[in-house]
């Protein structure tokens, strides 16, 4: 394994930024220091001023394999990931098969294990093919996933849910609730508003997620089960988390870079501006921010979730849910979070590495004796979204145009380059 001197890197470490040297070896940080000395194995790469750090960590994203390798494989997934300066994803379980049993899931370790670029976490499924009607096999699952969620399908069934939670809590596991309730969708595919009612399409009502928070909130509290709600898009859903969390529920949730950068006022008729929740009202956009930085909302996460080209090629109505974010997420959201004003660099950080390993229990940080997970970006590099220089299947981003601020120049995992400008 090679040895780094990682040298006058901006390191982020403890909320603070100072001018350092890294020397990494054997895949450990083995000193942070100013002016290390080095002998002549060592590899030495001078990052000239750019910033280093830790590497992201994406609870949620989609990597289609096994079953959907014509939109995403876990190796294009992941190195997508490591391009965008993640060491750390976990991927949902809505795959072909479904992993919702030890002999499904092994098809999907069994790809990451000869495949992955960086550390990827699998889910597991709550119920057998997430049709929400047998709970899955989570005993047998419980060693090798870091969760339980049926992401793509609300939990319909309040006996199901409990069942699951009750399970998880034995198994010191989280929920990570996509929450939907089908009754209430009533074939919408965007946000129903303004934008819907002026040009004829059919909406998605806000309730049609809280409602469903709100039953897992209750069933959260009956059971004590550790809860984490996936892309939060609505004020409704922001306050019901808000107060749980005062009421002492075991609670965190995540939103998307999207929802904090557009409104259901932004649309145009492209698949690129459809996912799953939508793009919702301004107010709710507004609500998602404070909720950021009142810390109600824990972590940001991608839903990063890639289609084919055909897929998303059909306009608002008949496209698929779901675009692609791994790649995009750090300079959207240091270009229109941290250089506007909205919350400082270190928030930003603490909601993509922090916060989010805390949670779900992945090592994060840079100190000696951790493994070296980290990311090293050039801030002041200012450029064009432009998906053709993905490095995911997906091209499908509502981003595409837009003027970032942020580069990332090398991700490190386990003191393997694994991505390098």
């Amino acid at each position: 394994m090679m040895k780094y001197l990682l040298k006058n890197a901006n390191v982020f470490q403890d909320n603070e930024v100072n001018k350092k040297d890294v020397l990494i070896c054997g895949g450990k940080i083995v000193s942070i220091g100013v002016s290390i000395s080095h002998d002549g194995d060592t590899n030495v790469i001078d990052l000239n001023n750019c910033y280093m750090f830790p590497g992201f960590i994406d609870v949620h994203v989609h990597l289609r394999e096994p079953g959907f390798s014509y939109k995403e494989t876990i190796k294009t997934g992941s190195l997508a990931a490591a391009h965008g300066g993640y060491t750390d994803v976990c991927a949902m379980p809505n795959l072909k098969p479904v992993p919702d049993s030890a002999e499904h899931l092994k098809k999907e370790l069994d790809i990451i294990k000869r495949d992955a670029v960086i550390n990827v976490h699998p889910y597991g499924a709550i119920s057998v093919n997430e049709d929400g009607r047998e709970l899955a096999d989570l005993d047998a699952m419980a060693k090798d996933v870091i969760a339980f969620s049926d992401d793509g399908h609300g939990v319909q069934n309040d006996d199901m849910m409990r069942a699951a939670m009750t399970k998880s809590k034995k198994l010191g596991k989280l929920i990570a609730a996509h929450c939907e309730v089908n009754e209430l969708l009533k074939g919408g595919y965007i946000h129903d508003g303004e934008y819907a009612k002026a040009h004829g399409h059919r909406g998605i009502c806000s309730e049609s997620e809280w409602g469903q928070i709100k039953r897992d909130i209750k069933l959260a509290k009956e059971t004590g089960c550790g809860y984490h709600v996936c892309h939060v898009s609505t004020k409704e859903s922001v306050e019901l988390i808000r107060n749980a969390k005062k009421d002492g529920v075991d609670i965190t949730c995540e939103t998307g870079p999207h929802y904090l950068v557009f409104s259901d006022k932004d649309l145009i008729e492209d698949g690129r501006f459809k996912m799953n929740p939508p793009l919702r009202s301004q107010d709710d956009m507004d609500a998602l921010i404070e909720g950021i930085k009142d810390g109600t909302i824990d972590m940001i996460a991608t839903d990063h979730a890639p289609h084919s080209l055909e897929e998303k090629s059909k306009g608002l109505e008949k496209s698929a849910m779901g675009v692609v974010g791994l790649e995009t997420a750090f300079p959207v959201l240091y270009t229109k979070l941290v250089k506007e004003g909205v919350i400082t660099l270190s928030e930003l950080i603490a909601l993509m590495t922090e916060r989010p390993g805390k949670r779900f229990g992945i090592e994060t940080g840079l100190k000696e004796g951790m493994d070296a997970n980290l990311t090293v970006w050039q801030l002041d590099k200012e450029y064009t979204v432009d998906p053709e220089k993905f490095l995911t299947m997906g091209r499908a981003t509502p981003f595409e145009g837009m003027q970032v601020f942020g580069e990332c120049i090398m991700t490190m995992v386990k003191g393997e380059i694994k991505w390098k400008q």
